[in-house]
């Protein structure tokens, strides 16, 4: 079986969960009897050059290939990595606004119809927690037959992390940690910078820094914390990163919505204590192994990092993470959707 993998063109600048998705699922297909090409805009692709095509991402950047692969009779699957805390009556109903708008006005076009687009046009619809799927069936009014939950995923080596590194090199140990891009709203770390000004424990924030006034703000209030430690940009295959993991106590990502958030997923595997928030499906992953917050309020990420920091560690998320998590495992599932969709 040849499948022809497609991401957004800006995967490899962004380098977020999508290209880590993407990649960690192509590395462990060929184990199923999958051999991946990942498509380039530049090669030419006569028919029969892949059997299945697999695009990342239900949005506007992918429209425009989804109805390529329709128009040229080439089946694809979607993951299709959408979450909005709107409702599914609300995304139903702005898609039947924009319906009614365009009788009078044309070339009127919402977020919403382009990801209802690519994953009607789609053979299957892969999102990766239970929450997003309810939100393509019931708001995108996907058939529910065509969506399977394939689970985001996390590499084995972190099990097996070393704090050694990471110790040796700052100096830092047991600290609370966050990984995330600096400047994105949706990872809220100008709220945790704020939330860690009421907790007087060491803190570590690994992240990418987006130069705009949201990133400037964050580094700004992080300077008048002496607790806090800003670290720019560690790749994902980094020693660094995974020492980091290992090293620290407690791992937060109080996000607007994560799903579930892959960096929760390698800082458990590697024994971390995880405050999350509780939106976008992070609770199906991680159960009652984890603190719950909410992202509106400074003080119950406060609260969640507090009572993450006076728990006990177990092993029971990291036994959880590895028997159900592992790229592996995704892959495994990826490729029985990829032969029901082929009927091999």
């Amino acid at each position: 079986m040849r499948v022809s993998m497609i991401a957004p063109h800006s995967v490899t600048m962004v380098r977020g969960g999508p290209w880590v998705q993407a990649l960690q699922t192509a590395r462990y297909l060929p184990d199923y009897g999958v051999d991946v090409d990942l498509f380039n805009p530049w090669t030419e692709y006569p028919p029969g050059a892949f059997d299945l095509a697999h695009i990342f991402g239900a949005s506007l950047i992918t429209y425009d290939i989804a109805m390529r692969l329709h128009q040229f009779q080439r089946r694809f699957v979607v993951s299709s990595i959408f979450y909005t805390m709107r409702s599914p009556g609300f995304i139903r109903l702005t898609r039947r606004m924009e319906g009614m708008a365009k009788r009078v006005f044309s070339g009127i076009w919402t977020d919403y119809s382009m990801t209802a687009k690519v994953c009607e046009l789609g053979n299957a619809v892969l999102p990766n927690t239970s929450d997003e799927g309810r939100l393509i069936e019931r708001g995108m009014e996907i058939d529910a037959g065509k969506i399977t939950m394939i689970p985001n995923g996390v590499e084995e080596r972190f099990a097996d992390a070393d704090p050694g590194l990471f110790v040796k090199t700052h100096g830092l140990r047991d600290f609370i940690l966050c990984v995330g891009h600096i400047g994105s709203a949706r990872k809220n770390v100008l709220a945790l910078i704020n939330a860690l000004a009421k907790i007087d424990h060491p803190a570590v924030i690994i992240g990418q820094v987006h130069h705009n006034s949201y990133s400037r703000q964050c580094l700004a209030a992080a300077a008048k914390n002496r607790n806090i430690t800003i670290i720019e940009g560690l790749a994902n295959d980094s020693p660094m990163l995974a020492s980091a993991y290992a090293a620290c106590d407690l791992f937060t990502l109080p996000s607007l919505f994560e799903t579930p958030g892959i960096a929760a997923l390698e800082a458990g595997l590697a024994g971390a204590k995880v405050s999350i928030t509780k939106y976008g499906g992070t609770r199906e992953y991680f159960l009652d192994y984890a603190d719950y917050v909410e992202p509106s309020s400074v003080a119950s990420i406060a609260g969640g990092i507090e009572r993450g920091l006076n728990r006990p560690k177990t092993d029971a998320l990291r036994e959880r993470i590895h028997r159900e998590y592992l790229w592996r495992r995704v892959a495994e599932k990826t490729a029985a959707v990829y032969r029901n969709v082929l009927g091999t």
